[in-house]
């Protein structure tokens, strides 16, 4: 997450020092000031062309900070275009609004404008230019900050602490943080953000600790640090310690909570956030995209569409997200409908966009569309097709049975395929039993050195599904040999707002005791039922029985037991998987939603599965 504090410039000044400002003018500056929409700056702008004051410097000045604020840098850019010798001040301003809009090589070039137009820099120029600096530049504008006297301004060092901590050079940030005076909270807010950017969560939250007192972008850099590496329960716990000392969150906060409630399926708690949204909050469009995700993610699509169909100004991003959420939970339909509809009123669709469509098409075995959507990528909009693009086409040609035309697509790729793109080939052999195909594959990728654990993993099942267990240890032997190791299935349930997480054979939890009876009752409906276990989906060379045990042990299985016993007969369970459910326990979650007349929920890996009266919303198709 970026650190945004805001460099504070002076309200009222003119290119000539000795110049007032006429009473009708400073009038002007308050409107402007309170200006919080474009529609509304632009008709003050008019007044103020209308009325003969475009001259006035305060007022282009004002103008210009409040056009860049409103993400309009070209017209603050003409603005400062038309003003004959513009000062520091105006410079300053023009600078940081190209910061602030992450036009950052535009940034730089009037930095170098500036100096050579001979205009001598000021802090506030410093320390907006040094935010935009890779490292490179970055220890230019610092040598720029000692020739003009000011490294030793904290400020200005505390951004430079920040640009060194952002660019992994750890030395010279602590160096930097050490020579400033006193308690410093934009400089080690800086190095947290830093080390967190650099995925080292462990020491940013040792420098968290550390400080005495914390301002909400402290807070807010080590939610989103923990939301965005994988660690959503520390992210909410620590969103939690942040209500708890009296901090309120800002919108940076609640969309990084709002990140993290989705990553878990904390469905509870992203409602909770939305309840303590006000309405003039909602109608951002940021926060509303960020519970668009949540709730899609969170298993209530519903939901998801009445905060879409609030916003009154949908952007590309709100669109995109929206049509992600379709597409996890399997409504191709929705989808393409929504797309249409997009490029309809006439919003360009972005790379994301595609990604979100295509793998809508791919959930639903939409193969002519995907075909045409793809094709109209480079064709109509001009995008040139990812690996991501790529994956799409080659998971659903894959899924289709149509193995030839998937690999041909990989081979003829304009870029070099990833790893991921050939296990997604790897997986569509596994689902039509291609054992020749994936040796070929598995072995492309251990000559590259692009063989994960998933590689393995996957050669094996398709060795286990033939029941040729010398296959499967040969594959294991490979991983071992790798230094890899297989990523264990975990699977979380939010009761209470409180998220409970099983491993395979869990007994740590307090009341596993229950949960096992649980899974015994359970059993015995299967049995009841003459449901045949799928022993084809346990990966050991043991008996029919040891496996049916091993299945009947699955993560997901333990917290379908703890729902069913944690929650009101007739409410839904929501489950969040980290891999891709097996068949057996897929069957077993129909049968138990026939059994129960429970809806039950369930997010693997690759997408949404709604379990009621005994079917899938997937339709035995992922």
């Amino acid at each position: 997450m970026s650190i945004s504090h805001s460099v504070t410039l002076p309200s009222q000044f003119s290119v000539n020092a000795k110049q007032e400002i006429c009473p009708e003018a400073e009038k002007i500056t308050l409107l402007i000031d309170k200006s919080r929409s474009f529609k509304h700056l632009s008709k003050i702008h008019g007044f103020i062309i209308r009325h003969g004051f475009e001259r006035d410097p305060s007022l282009n000045f004002k103008l210009q900070r409040a056009y860049a604020s409103l993400g309009r840098v070209k017209d603050a850019l003409a603005l400062f275009n038309r003003t004959s010798n513009p000062n520091v001040y105006f410079y300053s301003s023009i600078i940081h609004g190209h910061a602030i809009n992450g036009l950052y090589d535009d940034a730089l070039c009037l930095y170098v404008k500036m100096l050579t137009e001979s205009v001598e820099p000021n802090e506030f120029t410093m320390s907006s230019v040094i935010k935009v600096c890779t490292l490179e530049s970055g220890k230019a504008i610092h040598g720029h900050a000692v020739k003009f006297g000011y490294e030793a301004n904290d400020y200005v060092r505390a951004t430079l602490v920040g640009v060194y901590a952002r660019c992994g050079e750890f030395v010279a940030a602590h160096r930097l943080l050490n020579r400033i005076n006193g308690r410093n909270w934009v400089a080690t807010t800086a190095l947290i953000s830093g080390y967190a950017a650099c995925g080292d969560i462990d020491k940013a939250r040792i420098m968290f600790d550390m400080m005495e007192e914390r301002d909400i972008a402290s807070w807010n850099v080590m939610i989103d640090g923990y939301a965005k590496h994988g660690k959503p329960n520390e992210a909410l716990i620590l969103f939690r310690q942040m209500l708890k000392s009296g901090m309120k969150p800002n919108e940076a906060t609640l969309v990084a909570a709002l990140s993290a409630c989705g990553q878990v399926g904390a469905l509870e708690s992203g409602k909770w956030i939305h309840s303590y949204l006000s309405s003039t909050a909602l109608e951002n469009v940021q926060i509303a995209t960020a519970l668009i995700d949540m709730y899609s993610k969170s298993g209530s699509l519903e939901d998801a569409k009445k905060v879409f169909d609030g916003i009154k100004l949908k952007d590309i991003v709100a669109y995109n997200t929206m049509i992600g959420g379709y597409s996890l939970h399997g409504q191709g339909k929705d989808a393409l409908r929504l797309f249409s509809k997009m490029c309809s009123i006439g919003l360009h669709p972005t790379d994301i966009t595609f990604i979100a469509v295509l793998s809508a098409c791919a959930h639903s075995g939409f193969v002519s569309e995907a075909r045409a959507i793809f094709d109209s990528m480079k064709d109509e909009y001009e995008i040139e097709p990812k690996v991501e693009h790529y994956g799409c086409m080659v998971n659903l040609l894959g899924r289709a049975g149509q193995l030839d035309e998937a690999y041909d697509l990989v081979v003829n790729m304009s870029i070099d395929p990833d790893h991921v793109l050939w296990c997604t080939l790897l997986s569509a052999c596994k689902l039509h039993k291609n054992t020749l195909l994936a040796e070929g594959i598995t072995q492309l990728l251990l000559d590259h050195g692009h063989a994960g654990s998933g590689t393995f993993v996957l050669l094996s099942n398709i060795y286990a599904s033939f029941g040729d267990w010398d296959g499967v240890a040969r594959a294991r032997n490979m991983m071992r040999q790798s230094g890899l190791h297989k990523e264990p299935g975990s699977s979380s349930i939010e009761v209470n707002n409180r998220v409970h997480e099983f491993l395979a054979g869990d007994l740590k939890h307090p009341r596993s005791k229950e949960i096992y009876l649980t899974l015994e009752k359970i059993n015995e409906w299967l049995r009841d039922h003459s449901y045949i276990p799928q022993t084809d989906a346990a990966l050991h060379d043991t008996g029919d029985m040891e496996k049916k045990r091993s299945l009947e042990v699955h993560s997901e299985r333990l917290a379908l037991a703890f729902g069913l016993l944690s929650t009101k007969q007739g409410s839904r369970i929501k489950i969040i998987k980290n891999l891709r459910v097996c068949e057996d326990c897929h069957g077993v979650f129909k049968l138990v939603s026939k059994i129960t007349g429970r809806n039950i929920v369930m997010r693997d890996r690759n997408r949404f599965h709604h379990f009621v009266d005994g079917l899938c919303s997937c339709g035995d198709y992922w």
